[in-house]
């Protein structure tokens, strides 16, 4: 975890410097803009090559995300997981929603709102955040970091996306399709379709596969097509694209090692290590920073999540990296065993030991047992 940033113990708001207009850093200066707290905001400019590409960010939940809801474009009453072979697992999330924010507008608000408190978004390429340093002010670095190969396991969350158009009315507009197995799986990791539709018409398709590596553009293209075939979607017209990578590790994130630099978000371990969802825990890490620099204490970051729950994504990454589970097996049973409120809840940080320990009990328990073993249990070495 890092270290104070802003000096003192309380008092009047220090200086915060936002490096990055990606969630985590548009969620924190969103929240400080006006707030009386003395504000820089820097991000890369587009020219660089640095700037986050637009992305999807998903939350889900009776209320939110954050104070982001009047952003929110599409939500979902329902969310539906599809096995290799059975009936479809199809949940109602009673007054819950599965919520979709895109990324451009999200930056359009930020940038408005930034710009009525008086704050310049100053575009440059920052190549040592050191620079950025003030006396009495704190950086919030939320650029990325190479990722840190000092865990157990390190899976790769890559995908290809597609807004699409159909001619036929092939979508179900109350339903996101979190999960859908009907393709060629990757050895040590799962692969699945994910589908958010915006009306019978249009939708959000990606390909998308955990495993320990990425795949050549054109694999990529290959899978998503095979996809739309499998799924009887068919025919598309293309209206845009997303791609991204997005590391799964149960590694731990050095600090930044610079005095009065806070280093925050994918760089910090704010991305869930079993599913690469951040967005909810940024929003939870963004209120108590915000709520330190209006009262003038030291920004220290939170945990983004409780250890048990670090500890169970460690197990599963594991399980699915050596093949001890069957990924599509895997998620299919969860949401099949369990009510959608425990998995969801679980998913986002959410629930309880006692809800906790009922997952557990739900997941496949030979592969899991052999997992936890193989960590208490020392090898006994081989005689020659």
């Amino acid at each position: 975890m890092d270290g104070p940033g802003a000096s003192g113990a309380g008092g009047a708001p220090a200086g915060v410097v936002v490096v990055g207009l990606g969630a985590a850093g548009a969620s924190l200066a969103w929240r400080l803009a006006g707030s009386g707290v003395p504000l820089r905001v820097v991000e890369a400019p587009v020219s660089s090559g640095r700037r986050t590409r637009s992305r999807t960010w998903c939350t889900w939940g009776p209320a939110g995300p954050g104070p982001f809801g009047h952003l929110v474009s599409a939500s979902w009453p329902r969310v539906r997981l599809v096995p290799v072979a059975g009936d479809d697992v199809v949940a109602h999330l009673g007054g819950w929603r599965y919520r979709m924010l895109r990324s451009q507008d999200l930056d359009a608000a930020v940038r408005e709102r930034l710009a009525g408190a008086g704050v310049e978004v100053e575009e440059f390429a920052v190549d040592d955040v050191a620079e950025l340093r003030e006396p009495g002010w704190t950086v919030v670095d939320t650029r990325p970091v190479p990722v840190p190969r000092t865990g157990r396991t390190l899976l790769l969350q890559h995908f290809l996306g597609r807004r699409v158009r159909t001619e036929r009315p092939v979508f179900d507009p109350s339903a996101v399709t979190l999960m859908d197995f009907r393709l060629p799986q990757p050895a040590g990791g799962v692969a699945f379709g994910y589908v958010l539709p915006t009306s019978p018409h249009e939708a959000l398709v990606e390909y998308t596969e955990f495993s320990g590596g990425v795949l050549d553009a054109e694999r990529y293209e290959e899978l998503l097509a095979e996809y739309l075939l499998r799924s009887g979607i068919g025919e598309v017209e293309v209206l845009g694209t997303e791609r991204g990578v997005i590391p799964m590790t149960d590694a731990d994130f050095a600090p930044s090692g610079v005095p009065g630099v806070l280093r925050w978000g994918a760089a910090s371990g704010s991305v869930r290590p079993s599913t690469g969802y951040a967005f909810s825990a940024l929003q939870r890490q963004a209120d108590v920073l915000a709520a330190r620099a209006r009262e003038g204490s030291p920004l220290v970051l939170p945990p983004a999540h409780r250890r048990r729950h670090l500890l169970m994504d460690s197990l599963v990454l594991e399980a699915l990296a050596s093949g001890r589970v069957d990924g599509a097996g895997f998620f299919t049973g969860l949401f099949a065993r369990n009510p959608v409120h425990r998995v969801l809840g679980f998913l986002d940080g959410g629930t309880g030991p006692a809800d906790d320990l009922r997952l557990m009990a739900s997941s496949p328990r030979g592969p899991m047992l052999r997992t936890v073993l193989g960590r208490v249990v020392p090898r006994v070495p081989l005689r020659r």
